[in-house]
């Protein structure tokens, strides 16, 4: 599929036309996670029957698919070992720090993360976010967790393909076509994980460049279809959710602007969908308790986090 569509509806038409500016009031924060009402979250939790635990984040560590630039893979360092002092008797300790952007390996973007023309989420000034951090938007508003039903639409399967070409468009149809192959549907406050095999090919290949310089994902078309059924969230397997190169000649990232900036709607990325994607293949279930707080920085403007999918 090309990435170059120039009969895309222009992208602040979108943003206008699904925004959610007002909709939980003029000081809101959240977006749509206020989608996931507490009834959500007790009806969620019913989906919990055989009590197996996927692991969904990648490891913090060198091996990771960030090569530098603006963000590379977390260092960790040891500050003691065998640490002890006189009044600690027998005891001997160890101690560690980690050297990180905090979107790095499996994260969150915070609604602070991404804006245009000066404005964030529901009307915030682009300069609530300073030196010192995001004053409004910042991740620690999401603290109480990214919790409740989880959803994965296995595109790759859906194709019968290790991983979809870097050039692959993601439409509504599509997903439309995985949730009715796999038996599921897509509703209000869910947290929808979409896999495009892309985190596969990073561990077979090993080749962080080229994770990084392309990939498969959502186009500008899935706005509208992640906004009809009112997701909370949604994460994927890939760096960015959307498809890069993008439909559009002169935007690197236009649905992240939509969905973040218009629609205050989370993203998640690199999120490691392999196994769980092979239980789910197994025994036809494709709906399961997610639960994918995010890591308390105060004024931060993304989260590292290691989400847990139990079935």
């Amino acid at each position: 599929m090309t990435t170059q569509d120039h009969r895309t509806e222009d992208w602040r038409a979108l943003g206008k036309r699904f925004g959610n500016w007002g909709r939980w009031g003029a000081d809101d924060q959240l977006g749509t996670r206020n989608l996931i009402t507490a009834d959500r979250v007790k009806a969620a939790s019913a989906l919990v029957r055989r009590g197996a635990v996927f692991d969904l984040g990648i490891p913090f560590d060198e091996d990771g698919p960030q090569i530098g630039g603006g963000r590379t893979n977390p260092t960790r360092v040891m500050s003691v070992v065998g640490g002890a002092a006189a009044d600690y008797g027998a005891q001997r300790y160890n101690d560690d720090y980690v050297f990180m952007p905090l979107q790095a390996a499996t994260q969150w973007d915070a609604l602070s993360h991404v804006y245009y023309d000066d404005l964030l989420f529901n009307g915030f000034p682009s300069s609530s976010v300073d030196r010192h951090g995001a004053h409004k938007l910042g991740i620690e508003t999401q603290s109480k967790g990214i919790v409740g039903r989880g959803v994965l639409l296995d595109v790759a399967a859906h194709l019968e393909v290790d991983w979809l070409a870097a050039d692959h468009v993601i439409t509504p149809e599509q997903l439309d076509e995985v949730a009715g192959r796999q038996g599921v549907e897509v509703g209000a406050g869910d947290i929808v994980l979409i896999r495009t095999g892309w985190r596969r090919k990073f561990v077979r290949e090993g080749d962080g460049r080229a994770f990084l310089a392309e990939e498969p994902g959502i186009g500008l078309e899935c706005c509208a279809y992640l906004r009809e059924h009112d997701v909370a969230a949604v994460a994927s397997d890939n760096w960015a959710v959307e498809v890069v190169p993008s439909q559009l000649a002169d935007e690197t990232f236009p649905v992240h602007m939509v969905l973040i900036r218009d629609m205050g709607l989370l993203l998640g990325e690199m999120f490691d969908l392999e196994e769980l994607g092979a239980d789910c293949a197994r025994d036809r279930v494709y709906e399961f308790f997610l639960s994918a707080p995010v890591l308390k920085f105060t004024h931060g403007v993304g989260s590292p986090v290691n989400p847990l999918a139990i079935k």
